[in-house]
């Protein structure tokens, strides 16, 4: 029973291919998608497909630089990305709380070349922060180059069930943010990345999850990621953990249920 907790069926690059996806998916025994919303109409998405395939799992959220007008990626303006009404999708996000299971993604997000916004930024992050706790929903967490100032805002916060998606911050701050209670879901770009096998080192198999934020960060370069890859990414957290392959899938769906499912129906 595999999971992959946080994914982008949305993307254009996956051209609304959503039963191919799926089919692939649950071929492979994942039984579990979190297709993560990151402005309003994605989060509207996100619902949609939640109701249409059993599989798929919705959370909405607030991608960070959206959240002060910044829609842009590698300093590349993103058509038709402006800024979000914040309270208003938060408005949104509490009427349908009841049909997702988890608030994000929302973060911090210190990659442009630009100004930043991060003082904006960390404000609406400490509002989605509070949403979290408040519908006791767990927190899907983006942070780019801006790490230390993440886990700084949540600890100040207390926030509670952090998963930190894609971490890519240094080894001490992935101790920090371990000591802190958090979870980390781990990429399938594993494959091609040590730094996430070093976080696996780290991290207790029990605050561990799989993820692909899909369709980024494939494990074969060239391709596009999606919910089937999980099953190798455990795989190998079985080989850096030295321990069987069943036992860390136990673990991983574990920690779903322990995060994902305690609040839902």
């Amino acid at each position: 029973m595999f999971v992959d907790i946080h994914c982008h069926l949305h993307d254009k690059r996956y051209n609304k291919k959503y039963d191919e996806i799926v089919q692939r998916a649950k071929e492979s025994n994942v039984i579990a998608i979190v297709n993560s919303g990151i402005d309003h109409a994605t989060n509207v998405e996100a619902l949609r497909l939640s109701e249409q395939y059993d599989i798929i799992k919705a959370s909405l959220g607030i991608y960070p630089l959206d959240a002060v007008g910044l829609g842009w990626r590698d300093d590349v303006r993103q058509e038709g990305r402006d800024q979000i009404d914040v309270d208003a999708e938060i408005e949104f996000i509490e009427k349908n709380k009841d049909k997702i299971v988890a608030i994000g993604e929302v973060g911090l997000d210190a990659s442009l070349k630009k100004d930043c916004r991060l003082k904006e930024q960390k404000e609406v992050f400490k509002k989605m922060i509070l949403l979290a706790k408040k519908l006791e929903k767990p927190l899907i967490v983006h942070t780019r180059k801006a790490e230390k100032e993440c886990i700084d805002v949540l600890e100040e916060c207390n926030a509670k069930k952090v998963v930190l998606h894609c971490f890519t911050g240094n080894l001490k701050l992935v101790k920090r943010a371990e000591s802190l209670g958090f979870n980390f879901s781990i990429p399938a770009i594993i494959t091609r990345l040590s730094h996430f096998r070093e976080v696996v080192k780290i991290v207790p198999i029990t605050r561990l999850l799989t993820e692909t934020d899909g369709p980024y960060l494939a494990p074969i370069k060239g391709t596009l990621s999606e919910p089937k890859d999980v099953v190798r990414t455990t795989k190998i957290i079985s080989e850096i953990k030295n321990i069987s392959h069943d036992e860390v899938i136990k673990n991983i769906f574990a920690n779903y249920q322990r995060l994902f499912l305690w609040h839902t129906s």
